[in-house]
């Protein structure tokens, strides 16, 4: 994963005064990226703003996508703290697209990967140290006092004499000031937070409930049209023949468009261009795919799964360990598709003009929406505007932005602006899927009931050689011709399939567990259908192997599954914390009423630590009942203990609902799930009670978004085991057989 720049070694603020008047500063967080000069983003070019108006308002603009995970809340926070002035007196705006708030080389201008905070950290609070330095420095030019006379405290400059002004009667003034020097921004010790580490409610709650938060589908504009499209259900294909005439019959109906990815209807309003799209007449073409399904892939994966792969991990001798060991333990593992089902469908609003195009987009990535605007107009990138909307759920899909492209498009074909809709048919029929996968484990015993080997060979489609082209493009020099990008994302893509994908193997490669030998390997694999980010990706499978088969050495060798896990975390004191947390606060080892069972699971994920204990039960229909599920996280020094514990709920619910219900089915080329009457999530009289713990820490923070996701499935698993004696190696639980 790609790290954050040094930024003692750069200059990191910039201030002016603000449009209407007031301190507007420029803060740069960490990059990476290199601008069309060659330089890298941050010497010359800024990517936050803190404005403070003559009025006393204070608002942040950032640079994050809001699906949910409470980060504007969160960034805020972190802000307020050092400026010294209340949450609640902070406004916040979503950044515009544009290079200047390019964050991190891996992903651009986007969200994802859990790394808000833990990017923003020091940055954020570095902002707003600077900002109230500059504040105090204008009341003491005033005052004609010293700097150490006067401090800052809920948006006024003291001086200790009593006087006092406000922040909004110096920002005039403070935009003249110098910028303080790096080195010498004195930051709070924790012991002296205000807001850091308390519950406070997130910023947005109040827009949400009474409805004027702004989403995608929410965006209304003077003569703006809805559009629907029909897409081929088969990947690869294409319209062969299609008939409008009865479509355009349809009362509401304006016009009817071949386009890139399908046939677009153009209508006053949503239900007459999902009727016009029922009455086309359409005929697909052929495709390889035609005969294409999940279960023959699950064949071809698990056949690679058999042979042998691409070293990712080499610790120790694992294959002579295998060979010599008195006992082995084999088990090989397979997991679905799954489909990302956020609550919003894909949308998106385009107006494309002769001069200039406008979106509107939930989208978890600007850069790469103003990359594909500018090739499909024709537009240079400074006419180009992005305007980021809250997300109605992201969990990685967003980052995708198909559905950006085809909203351009038909609006270019239109003339007028344009908001297109997914339907949930289409949102489960054309996502970016989290890829199917096989896995072959392997462990050797010696006559000591020691564990000499572990080995895993995972046979998964890459995530990184399919994303490879969109990461690259929208970070090229803006002057590139489109041809060149392509070229260059095309050349990085085809490089990238040679190598080891790293996020194939997150959670795998990694192995926290003392073996003396430890072998990894992956194989590669084609995929029928698209991949793409699915919560916690490679981790969300990997996690749930390792975990599994950690549990079923603990029953061959007949130790109890907690003390074997924690025997073996002597390399890994945090993973060993949260797991002996888990243990302790759901009462492992304690009798539990007949008919139920725990099952415990711990992983490391985007550099933070969780274990979960399942507490499970069959149904009359011997079906799994979850009832409590006790998280512990690790997650260094925590910004608002509410939201972590609200993404620890988020992240089990989303993690749940895939290992008992989750999968993607392809037959004949063809996507089976539709909604969610096939495609099931967990209802709320099916929801468990979640126990959240934090572990207390002077690490600074790390993701919280993710971690959760991969260890609700095995811990669940593992407690299965106990009650029915079936070992679960294929998900999803519920369909897969019947639990006796």
């Amino acid at each position: 994963m790609p790290q954050a720049v040094d930024l003692q070694r750069r200059k990191f603020l910039q201030s002016s005064a603000a449009v209407g008047g007031g301190l507007l500063l420029g803060v740069q967080l960490p990059a990476l990226a290199e601008t069309e000069q060659g330089n890298t983003v941050g010497d010359s070019e800024l990517t936050a703003w803190v404005r403070i108006s003559p009025d006393g308002e204070t608002t942040l603009v950032i640079d994050k996508s809001e699906m949910g995970q409470g980060i504007a809340t969160a960034l805020a926070m972190l802000l307020a703290e050092e400026l010294e002035v209340d949450l609640e007196s902070v406004r916040f705006e979503f950044a515009p697209a544009d290079r200047r708030y390019i964050n991190h080389a891996f992903y651009a201008q986007s969200t994802g990967g859990s790394l808000s905070v833990e990017s923003s950290w020091e940055p954020m609070r570095q902002a707003g140290a600077a900002a109230r330095e500059m504040l105090i420095a204008a009341a003491a030019q005033i005052w004609g006092a010293r700097r150490n006379q006067c401090h800052a405290v809920s948006g006024w400059v003291e001086h200790e004499d009593g006087r006092r002004l406000p922040y909004g009667f110096l920002a005039d003034l403070a935009a003249t000031q110098e910028i303080p020097d790096f080195d010498e921004l004195q930051l709070k010790e924790p012991k002296d937070f205000r807001l850091i580490g308390k519950p406070l409610d997130r910023l947005d709650n109040r827009t949400k409930v009474d409805g004027s938060a702004r989403f995608g589908l929410d965006v209304r504009l003077p003569q703006m049209r809805m559009a629907m499209v029909l897409r081929p259900p088969v990947l690869g294909g294409d319209v062969a023949t299609f008939d409008d005439s009865e479509a355009l019959k349809i009362p509401g109906v304006e016009s009817v468009h071949r386009i890139t990815r399908g046939i677009a209807v153009v209508a006053r309003n949503s239900w007459a261009a999902r009727k016009g799209l029922r009455a086309l007449a359409v005929s697909w073409t052929d495709t390889p795919h035609d005969t294409a399904s999940s279960a023959k892939l699950a064949d071809e994966l698990a056949e690679r799964a058999n042979q042998p792969a691409s070293s990712v991990t080499d610790q120790g001798h694992a294959e002579k360990a295998l060979k010599i060991a008195s006992r082995r333990l084999e088990a090989r593992y397979q997991l679905p598709y799954l489909a990302h089902a956020t609550m919003e469908p894909m949308n998106c609003t385009a107006h494309v003009q002769a001069d200039r195009c406008d979106i509107w987009a939930p989208t978890q990535s600007p850069a790469s929406t103003v990359e594909i605007a500018s090739r499909l107009t024709g537009l240079k990138e400074d006419q180009i505007s992005v305007t980021t909307t809250y997300l109605g759920g992201g969990f990685g899909r967003r980052y995708n932005i198909d559905f950006v492209e085809e909203a351009v498009e038909i609006s270019s074909l239109v003339g007028q602006p344009v908001q297109l809709i997914w339907s949930r048919e289409d949102d489960m029929r054309h996502d970016f899927y989290r890829p199917q996968n096989s896995h072959l484990l392997r462990a050797a015993i010696n006559d000591d009931s020691q564990v000499t080997a572990w080995f895993h060979r995972i046979a998964v489609p890459s995530i990184t050689q399919a994303y490879t082209s969109d990461l690259l493009r929208p970070v090229l020099p803006a002057g590139l011709p489109a041809i060149l990008k392509q070229a260059i994302g095309d050349s990085a893509q085809w490089v990238s399939g040679l190598i080891n994908d790293p996020i194939s193997t997150h959670g795998a490669a990694d192995l926290p567990y003392a073996f003396p030998n430890i072998g990894v390997e992956l194989a590669d694999a084609e995929s029928i259908l698209p991949i793409g980010f699915w919560r916690s990706v490679g981790n969300s499978y990997n996690g749930f192997v390792t975990e599994s088969f950690m549990d079923e050495i603990a029953h061959e060798l007949e130790e109890d599954p907690f003390e074997f896990r924690d025997r073996l975390l002597s390399n890994s004191p945090r993973l060993q914390q949260v797991l002996r947390t888990a243990a302790e606060k759901s009462g492992w080892g304690d009798p539990l009423p007949d008919g139920r069972a725990r099952g415990i699971a711990a992983h490391h994920s985007f550099h933070s630590y969780v274990a979960q204990v399942a507490e499970v039960s069959l149904d009359p229909k011997n079906q799994p009942v979850v009832h409590r599920v006790t998280c512990v996280i690790d997650c260094g020094m925590v910004v608002n203990p509410d939201i972590v514990a609200a993404q620890m709920e988020s992240a089990i619910t989303y993690g749940l609902t895939a290992a008992l219900y989750g999968e993607i089915t392809v037959e004949n080329g063809r996507v089976k799930q539709s909604n969610f009457h096939d495609y099931p999530a967990l209802r709320i009289h099916q929801s468990p009670q979640v126990d959240v713990y934090i572990i207390a820490s002077k690490e600074p923070p790390t993701g919280v978004g993710e971690p959760a996701t991969p260890v609700i499935a095995p811990a669940v698993a593992n407690a299965l085991y106990l009650l029915t004696g079936d070992r679960i190696r294929q998900l999803p639980i519920v369909g897969q057989r019947s639990l006796t």
